[in-house]
């Protein structure tokens, strides 16, 4: 009954949309766009120096990767966001192609804050203030005494954060393309590439190198992003990514705004769309236009999907080194309204954006640039367009910095802390542990250059990979060794291997399977197979806790003292 209704009620005529749609110059970014990222580069840089001033005082360690535990409400809320590359690529890719029930999917994003920082917030920051811990690592090996525990916990944060890294880069370039002046490039597809005349030949001494515009994005990327974690370590990724949450904000709203005038109101946008596609674009489990394709949201991945966005950014190093980093338990509890209302304010602005792009561009090839080719259409005929488009187009720019910051960060004190000073030089002086901090970032940049030269396809994939592999590997073992005085070094050992083994047993027998089977409409072999229709997250989550426990009760208990050093108030 509700199809049919909606099937009558999408009739009406759309050459409203059509006319405008037509009536658009092919979308080309101007120089004002290019002026507007230089800008928020600059920017990103000049806030660097100033974390720099604001962390020299202290000890290097806290101060360069913990920030002197400062955070406050602002800085925490809004800068442990969920937001990378994927936000402006990926999902809005999603909700144009399958409609409004990846508001659905999208949903549990809104309760990361209450769960994520208030199960686990306050004790986190606790424990960390109590065993001095630096790093994710470096808490567990305090909180169990044990270098296994700590040095395992070290080899999975390199692991993933890798993969996550090099993602970004890749995604940081593609933004840099699409702002170039006056290029056509728009496409945020990974599989799509410049034309031949986008190349540019530098003639150096004893060979030649061609260089793409994407080539240039990276290198200037890579740069700016590098340079500015360098300057300003911890701090200086948190005040850049405050500023660029914020900027965010104000893209999106833009945005939404000129999206909604330009398709007429979100009746009209939804009604359109409907007509564009079909009855799935605005009913569950979602409209796909491939035949014989499975279901976008069945009820099992809607499940699973629930609990990988509520605990996938939370569980993960880059998520618990935030809120090791706050200044007390009063500014985490800021901090979950702040989150919860700013997610609000990105996610679902975005969903109706989308939404209006189906209607104006009905059958929009590469689904992945359909942000910055709204941008720069529903802004084409306002004063100062060019660089209207550019401070919208920053908001994914922005996202992809944001993250790679945190990364590096996360990188580099593992190899500092958990490596270079436990096992190499434990009495390093401050200058050197920042001449090691420095080099570890710049052959993390170096890398992720050489591995993105020739990008690679489909990243996203990789992405999603290392966030369910990260949260299955560290979630239970933190909410053990927050709340369970009996947990010990062996069940948290089991813990972190049954989450990760899980996992990556169900990722490689997936790949597998997929590379037999070639399915001609696959986007990618790097999938997982999907037991009883559930994301490996979840399994992984269900090993890592049952495992954990089984292994802690029928082992000796940790040492008492150990425990109330933890667990109990200290008497002065």
């Amino acid at each position: 009954m509700l199809n049919t209704t909606l099937r009558s009620l999408s009739g009406f005529s759309a050459n409203w949309f059509t006319i405008f749609a037509a009536d658009l110059p092919a979308p080309r970014a101007g120089y004002g766009t290019s002026f507007m990222l230089l800008l928020f580069i600059l920017g990103s840089v000049w806030i660097g120096i100033l974390a720099n001033r604001a962390t020299s005082g202290g000890g290097f360690m806290k101060g360069f990767f913990l920030g002197n535990r400062g955070l406050g409400a602002w800085a925490l809320a809004l800068t442990a966001t969920v937001q990378s590359g994927g936000t402006f690529m990926g999902f809005p890719s999603l909700v144009y192609k399958h409609g409004w029930i990846v508001a659905l999917w999208i949903a549990s994003y809104m309760v990361v804050p209450i769960t994520g920082f208030g199960i686990i917030g306050k004790r986190l920051a606790h424990l960390s203030r109590r065993t001095g811990a630096v790093t994710v690592p470096d808490l567990f090996r305090t909180r169990f005494n044990s270098p296994a525990v700590g040095l395992t916990c070290t080899i999975f944060l390199l692991l993933y954060m890798s993969f996550l890294m090099f993602a970004q880069f890749k995604a940081g370039a593609i933004v840099m393309q699409l702002a170039w002046p006056d290029t056509t490039d728009i496409a945020l597809a990974e599989d799509v590439t410049p034309a031949a005349d986008t190349s540019y030949t530098v003639e150096l001494p004893g060979f030649t190198v061609t260089l793409t515009r994407y080539h240039i994005g990276l290198m200037l990327f890579t740069f700016t992003v590098v340079g500015y974690t360098l300057i300003g370590g911890f701090l200086g990724a948190v005040w850049t990514d405050l500023f660029q949450s914020l900027l965010m904000f104000v893209g999106v709203m833009i945005l939404l705004y000129a999206s909604l005038t330009a398709a007429g109101g979100l009746e009209n946008a939804t009604l359109t769309s409907l007509k564009n596609t079909g009855p799935g674009y605005v009913t569950g489990p979602g409209y796909n236009s491939v035949e014989g394709a499975p279901d976008f949201l069945p009820l099992s991945l809607a499940i699973s999907f629930f609990v990988v966005w509520v605990w996938g950014g939370v569980g993960t190093p880059a998520g618990l080194v935030r809120l090791m980093a706050s200044q007390d338990t009063r500014v985490i509890r800021k901090s979950i309204y702040l989150l919860s209302l700013y997610n609000m304010g990105i996610y679902l602005p975005l969903i109706v954006i989308c939404i209006c792009g189906r209607a104006l561009i009905p059958n929009l090839e590469h689904t992945d640039e359909i942000i910055p080719r709204l941008a720069l259409m529903t802004t084409s005929k306002w004063p100062a367009s060019s660089f209207v488009a550019g401070l919208i187009l920053a908001a994914p720019f922005g996202a992809v910095m944001a993250t790679v910051s945190s990364y590096l960060v996360v990188l580099s004190s593992a190899v500092v802390r958990d490596i270079y000073q436990r096992f190499v030089n434990p009495v390093a002086d401050r200058s050197h542990l920042r001449i090691v901090a420095w080099c570890t970032m710049i052959f993390a940049g170096a890398l992720s250059v050489a591995i993105n030269w020739n990008p690679v396809q489909f990243l996203q994939a990789f992405i999603v990979f290392s966030t369910s592999g990260a949260a299955a590997t560290f979630l239970v073992p933190a909410v053990m060794a927050c709340y369970w005085r009996r947990a010990n070094s062996s069940g948290i050992m089991t813990s972190m291997l049954s989450g990760a083994i899980t996992v990556l047993v169900l990722y490689t027998v997936g790949i597998a399977q997929n590379l037999m089977q070639a399915e001609a409409n696959a986007p990618t072999s790097f999938r997982p197979i999907f037991l009883l229709g559930f994301d490996p997250l979840i399994w992984g989550l269900a090993a890592s806790i049952v495992l954990g426990v089984i292994v802690t009760l029928l082992t000796d208990p940790p040492d008492e003292d150990l425990v109330s050093r933890m667990f109990d108030v200290i008497e002065s």
